[in-house]
């Protein structure tokens, strides 16, 4: 019995050695902490791997690859982007930013001290789903003072860009890709087809014509026209879109639920004389419940011309044959790897409304 109890002893103190090699205690203001040694838990490979094969590294053809920006004190450098700012990052606080007063998709940059030592960077996310990061120094005489940024697709570079570096999800839009619903209004445009042919409204010399209800992942897509048959400029104040009751009693409250769209592409501010001017609004998802139309109304600035049509719950229903869209810059969004699915090879969006019904519905 003996025997076995120093040979239990014999081997434990083995293992407490061994623990003990293992096991380095460093003492930081009087606790005791364990650290493991490189028999463990290597920490630090020859090759410079910290994670020792149990973690994917990461290689150069994901990186977004950064600009280069220059700053000073006395200057302020401005960064022109395709597309309004929603989000900017910087990693310093040597550094300074914030949209110019007035425009959406303009950056100022500027030092808040002189001759900081270190180079930081700048991350800026655009309205449309894109990407852009800087390396930003200071230069007593910055060489670029204004610089303008531009797409993927009109940048004339042909690199393999990753994934995340056009494919920045906005809320707004849900899981549609913000580049995409570019590419879909910017199709839209470019065909200019009336698939609509009953709803409008023409008064004062002045029509507004809805030429187009498309649909596509969960977004819809109207497409407008405003033209002036005048001679007198029609300078846009503002346009509403709302659901409201088809009848409403006298001495009843109405009610309104204003749509706002998400998106707009060509927004026409002011139509010249014998001219006319489309755009595509980009709205979420919504329905007309029976009872209900929706209105859209247009209002002159500084004037009475004011334009409105209805679209009615039977307008909305309506099933069509699927139509592909092609896109005028899908070539090029391939050329450049763009991998975000365009509208010619993806699910093409669909007509809500009939290209072809029964007569017109033109107020007058």
């Amino acid at each position: 019995m003996k025997k076995v109890i120093i040979m239990f002893a014999l081997a434990m103190g083995i293992v407490t050695a061994n623990a003990q090699e293992n096991v380095t205690v460093v003492t930081d203001n009087g606790s005791e902490q364990p650290t493991l040694t490189k028999e463990v838990y290597p920490q630090k490979e020859a090759d410079g791997d910290l994670y020792h094969g149990l973690t994917k590294k990461l290689t150069f053809d994901r990186m977004v690859p950064p600009h280069g920006l220059e700053v000073t004190y006395d200057k302020t450098v401005h960064v022109i982007f395709p597309s309004e700012v929603r989000y900017v990052d910087l990693g310093s606080p040597d550094l300074i930013a914030g949209k110019a007063d007035g425009a959406e998709n303009v950056i100022r940059v500027k030092a808040t001290v002189r001759n900081f030592p270190n180079e930081t960077n700048m991350s800026v996310i655009t309205e449309d789903g894109s990407f852009y990061t800087f390396n930003v120094k200071y230069a007593a005489e910055p060489l670029l003072l204004n610089v303008e940024m531009c797409d993927f697709i009109h940048d004339g570079e042909a690199v393999n860009r990753p994934n995340n570096a056009q494919e920045i999800y906005l809320k707004e839009l849900g899981s549609e890709s913000p580049m995409l619903v570019r590419l879909i209004m910017k199709s839209i445009l470019g065909q200019n087809k009336r698939e609509v042919k009953h709803i409008g409204c023409k008064r004062f010399g002045i029509q507004y014509l809805l030429k187009g209800i498309y649909t596509h992942n969960g977004l819809l897509y109207f497409h407008t026209e405003i033209r002036n048959q005048s001679n007198v400029p029609f300078d846009v104040d503002y346009i509403t879109w709302k659901i409201v009751d088809k009848k409403v009693a006298k001495r009843t409250a109405v009610q309104e639920q204003i749509i706002l769209p998400l998106r707009a592409q060509n927004y026409a501010t002011c139509v010249p004389g014998r001219k006319s001017e489309r755009t595509v609004f980009t709205m979420a998802k919504f329905t007309i419940p029976d009872g209900k139309c929706l209105v859209v109304e247009l209002n002159e600035k500084n004037g009475g011309r004011h334009q409105s049509f209805v679209i009615e719950n039977e307008d909305w229903y309506v099933r069509v044959p699927s139509t592909n869209f092609k896109c005028a810059d899908h070539e090029k969004a391939h050329r450049n790897h763009h991998r975000v699915a365009c509208p010619l090879h993806g699910a093409g969006a669909r007509p809500a409304v009939p290209a072809e019904d029964a007569g017109h519905r033109i107020e007058s």
